[in-house]
């Protein structure tokens, strides 16, 4: 029994060490998981979000898809929402206080998030947690208890703090606050595993360090890598227009993936699919060898995203408009169209409108830089002619059809 016992403590580690930054630490790790065989109990594994906002996109779904893993290995998922501590707002890596959220706005942006996370977790074996709940009924002895669990020295450790602190820049009280009640919702949990990107370490610790000091077994932290964005250097943020968002269309994902730099596909494989780790070994092996071609790869690697959020028929169908669009320069048949009742159209207010660019002011910067055509010329005037069946396309992948009325 031991022996057999020791190769499944292996081999889920082995899972659970795919694409990882730290596991702190990971000893411990397969003692807990060894005691959860023996008992046939199943780990808590906790992640916590901020509803900070509504849309999602694959630099989230790192950890995402570590949970799942977790879930697979036939652990439990604890998702705690954090309707409470998002009326703070997490400081880590901000150089000034955040806006605190409305209870409107919270409420929203947690029901958009749990639409699109159980694109990736099993929603069955996934239990939600608002950590209002137990954060709202505590008392001021409470609070001040929990205060006294930690130090202002230690709270200084954190790099965001200590640079503001060092600056002469506000730090607020109510942001010490932040990583203790972090750290209280795996005490009132009493979590396993907590997960979280590298730049929650401190928060992750703080409640492993909570979970000792309220008498409880500690949690094991593990941090899981920033994902780089499209532009394979800095990482996937929407408002650095990088990211590939869970919610867009098959060909838009598609198109946005295969813009990746090539030494960023196995790294994309490894942190946002669940591609067994064999097949990726042997892909990088073939892309090293030169028997597998990186365009190849970053084709599978975009259906393989596109199936996870849509389906593998959209998948193909996305593949093969991109191959149309790209490998023969045609305009793709299935175009949106759009019924248009004036002659004279502001462009950068009317793709703002499609959908088409994010604002305005997005809109002019991209007729300006000549990425937007008109039936496949260059257009640099913001102010135009409709003409009936005109074909609009901004960058490589949008297209729409006018149909005057």
């Amino acid at each position: 029994m031991g022996k057999n016992l020791d190769i499944r403590v292996n081999e889920q580690v082995q899972i659970i060490r795919r694409g990882v930054a730290e596991i702190i630490p990971e000893e411990e790790l397969k003692r807990k998981l060894k005691k959860s065989i023996k008992e046939k109990r199943p780990l808590k594994v906790k992640l916590g979000l901020d509803p900070t906002a509504p849309d999602i996109h694959l630099g989230h779904t790192v950890v995402l898809n570590k949970l799942r893993q977790f879930q697979d290995l036939g652990h439990e998922v604890h998702l705690i929402i954090g309707d409470f501590t998002a009326r703070i707002g997490d400081p880590s890596g901000k150089s000034e206080t955040r806006k605190q959220l409305s209870e409107k706005e919270i409420q929203i942006n947690a029901s958009t998030y749990q639409e699109q996370i159980f694109k990736v977790l099993d929603a069955k074996k996934t239990i939600i947690h608002f950590n209002s709940k137990w954060l709202m009924p505590l008392t001021l002895e409470d609070i001040l208890n929990l205060a006294g669990k930690y130090t202002v020295a230690r709270m200084l450790e954190r790099d965001d703090f200590d640079n503001r602190y060092k600056e002469g820049l506000p730090i607020g009280i109510h942001e010490f606050m932040y990583p203790l009640m972090q750290g209280y919702d795996s005490v009132v949990l009493e979590a396993d595993v907590e997960l979280g990107g590298t730049d929650q370490k401190f928060n992750l610790l703080v409640g492993r360090n909570l979970l000792k000091e309220y008498g409880l077994e500690p949690q094991v932290t593990l941090t899981m890598p920033i994902l780089e964005g499209t532009d394979g250097v800095q990482k996937m943020s929407k408002s650095l227009g990088n990211y590939i968002g869970v919610n867009e269309d098959a060909y838009e994902m598609f198109g946005k993936t295969m813009s990746i730099p090539d030494e960023l596909i196995i790294r994309y494989f490894e942190l946002v699919t669940q591609v067994p780790q064999a097949e990726i070994d042997k892909m990088e092996k073939g892309m090293q060898e030169g028997t597998l071609n990186p365009r190849d790869a970053k084709a599978r690697l975009a259906r393989e995203i596109i199936t996870i959020y849509h389906n593998e028929e959209e998948a193909l169908k996305a593949q093969e408009r991109f191959q149309l669009v790209f490998s023969k320069g045609d305009i793709p048949e299935d175009i949106p169209e759009t019924m248009v009742t004036e002659k004279e159209l502001w462009l950068p207010k009317f793709l703002l409108e499609q959908g088409m660019v994010d604002s305005t002011s997005d809109g002019r910067r991209m007729i300006k830089q000549g990425a937007v055509r008109l039936d496949g010329e260059k257009c640099l005037v913001e102010n135009i002619e409709a003409k009936n069946e005109m074909v609009i396309q901004v960058g490589k992948r949008k297209f729409i059809k006018l149909l005057l009325k």
